[in-house]
């Protein structure tokens, strides 16, 4: 289980060092094998392997000439890439996807169960900020989350 979120520096090339207690989760749960692909919400998701395949397998089931089904599996399996942890801890992101995100050096890792997410820093930043002051997040709630609201 993935949770928290953590500050990180990508190199001048590209690397990114998994922060240890993430790597070592990694490690157990797919011997430093990794897929990461794109979200909607433009971030990176960042998976272990066989959770990547469980969550392939379901967008994969999904019915190809329904038009949303069709563009989720186009961005996340079109955009899907296999990564794999150095001596170091360290993965090389692709510059396609740091494009995608618009990563230049500080990002930030956040812990979403199966899976953990990569954000720009500033962005981050900035989505966090809009979340909070939404007023969907303190009246939309469903009654039995209610107790949860911020």
């Amino acid at each position: 289980m993935f949770r928290g979120a953590t500050k990180v520096t990508l190199d001048d090339k590209g690397r990114m060092v998994m922060p240890t207690r993430l790597r070592e989760q990694i490690s157990v749960q797919s011997q430093g094998k990794l897929v990461v692909t794109v979200d909607r919400e433009q971030c990176l998701l960042i998976y272990p392997l066989p959770e990547w395949e469980l969550t392939e397998r379901k967008l994969m089931s999904l019915p190809s000439l329904h038009p949303q089904a069709r563009r989720l599996q186009r961005l996340m399996v079109g955009h899907a890439t296999d990564l794999e942890l150095d001596g170091h801890g360290r993965f090389l992101l692709p510059t396609e996807l740091r494009e995608f995100e618009q990563i230049e050096r500080h990002a930030m890792l956040v812990g979403q169960g199966n899976r953990i997410e990569l954000w720009a820093e500033t962005r981050w930043k900035e989505q966090c900020d809009q979340w909070l002051k939404s007023e969907d997040a303190l009246t939309n709630l469903p009654p039995d989350l209610d107790s949860l609201s911020l």
